[in-house]
């Protein structure tokens, strides 16, 4: 499968450079035939299109404001030109006697700019003002672009002060004060991310309310949104790309909703693709979930199996991304680009701050408010498990272009990975990023 199957023409003044209120987006729903008012709804319209007994699950993660600028200390003790720093994840530290120790913010691996003035042994110095607040030390340039830094203190406290909001590229401006607020759901508890799980930008608490009146339970999983969802595709072959590894937990209370849901036929409402790699990651064969802590590298082409998630609530994503490709999977290829086009054409807004997608597994439909007790709708679809003998004909079982493996108990639908030189790899992860 190629690269370019996931292209797209998108003008540049679709890219959404500031969010709308919370609740007012439009939602592209896809269940619905093209051209109706069925098709194009607002975000306040959720509640009407999902099912009383349904589960939401949401991402709450924390984005942090992982930006920080500093500046190179030259050898003669000056100050040298500006580096900025964009925070990855935390790294445990080794004790002397080689046992791993939590020592959170001491030692982080960060994407460094510019990369080539950041060799092992580099000082940096940060100040606010004339206040030198601390410094730090490149200890090593691993082979993905990645920089390991030691700060000579904990960074969290100093972030409130340091820190910008990680905006994307796209917007072309930079962060305000106000998107500390903004680029961040209203659930978020777990600090962590370095982008947020957009699909969750779009909720108010009134609409949680509601959902929540209308029967709709809600769960939530924390996936640390990282490098890994926003890599760009740089392979001529999809299956070439290598996602790079992201921190996810599963609270015991969710496995125990999503099974309280399977077993009284409800559906699993994904908010976001960050969700779905987390459930799909844990996922054991039968549909089961665990519990618990871990890392994914899992990437979702048109071919995976879905074994957790039936609808999926998403953003209008990046060409070529592995969050298209995903969404291509969910729901058919075709389907999904067909659908883009369309959302250009009825001016969607698209990317971070941008309009929101809503989409059933397969060939499945959507419950609209005019259809609950019309005797003309069809029967309300059963969730589709692992072992049913009917494939789902948007996502075959198997595919020539997947290469499946397994790696620490997780599923991974990615290939062996292609190189690329470093900087190559470091500059296309900042400019996602």
């Amino acid at each position: 499968m190629l690269t370019r199957e996931f292209d797209f023409h998108l003008p540049e003044e679709r890219i959404a450079q500031e969010a709308a209120p919370r609740g007012t987006s439009r939602l592209l729903v896809l269940a619905a035939p093209p051209g109706t008012p069925k098709r194009h709804r607002r975000i306040a319209d959720l509640p009407d299109l999902l099912r009383p007994g349904d589960l939401l699950v949401v991402n709450d993660t924390r984005v942090i404001p992982a930006r920080i600028f500093g500046h190179r200390v030259l050898p003669d003790g000056t100050e040298g030109a500006r580096i900025e720093l964009l925070l990855v994840e935390p790294i445990a530290a080794e004790t002397p006697e080689g046992a791993s120790a939590s020592r959170p913010g001491l030692v982080w691996d960060a994407l460094v700019r510019p990369g080539r003035k950041a060799r092992p042994g580099t000082e940096i110095v940060f100040r606010e003002g004339d206040e030198t607040l601390l410094r730090a030390e490149v200890l090593a340039k691993a082979g993905d672009g990645r920089h390991r830094v030691r700060f000579s203190a904990p960074i969290e406290p100093h972030l409130e002060r340091l820190g910008h909001v990680p905006l994307p590229p796209y917007i072309k401006r930079a962060d305000r004060p106000a998107d500390r607020e903004r680029y961040q759901t209203v659930y978020a508890e777990n600090p962590g991310a370095i982008a947020a799980p957009t699909a969750g930008l779009h909720f108010t608490p009134e609409l949680l309310d509601h959902l929540e009146e209308r029967g709709i339970e809600r769960a939530a999983v924390t996936l640390h949104v990282g490098i890994g969802t926003f890599k760009p595709v740089t392979a001529e072959l999809v299956h070439e790309h290598q996602m790079d590894a992201e921190r996810y937990d599963i609270p015991e209370a969710t496995a125990d909703a999503i099974a309280r849901t399977r077993a009284r036929g409800g559906r699993i409402v994904a908010v976001g693709t960050t969700v779905v790699r987390t459930l799909e990651s844990a996922a054991r064969d039968d549909g089961t979930l665990p519990s618990g802590p871990g890392r994914t590298e899992l990437f979702i082409v048109p071919g995976y199996r879905f074994r957790v998630v039936d609808v999926l609530l998403t953003n209008f994503h990046l060409p070529r991304s592995t969050l298209l490709m995903l969404v291509s999977a969910f729901a058919g290829k075709e389907r999904v680009l067909e659908a883009y086009e369309e959302a250009v054409r009825e001016k969607y807004r698209f990317y971070s701050y941008g309009d929101a997608m809503l989409a059933e597994r397969g060939d499945s439909w959507l419950v609209d408010q005019e259809w609950p007790g019309d005797s003309t709708s069809p029967p309300l679809p059963t969730s589709r498990h692992p072992d049913s003998e009917e494939p789902d004909a948007a996502t075959p079982l198997s595919s020539p272009s997947l290469s499946w493996s397994e790696a620490g108990g997780e599923r991974c639908a990615c290939g062996a990975g292609r190189e690329a030189p470093l900087e190559s790899v470091e500059e296309r992860a900042r400019e996602v990023l």
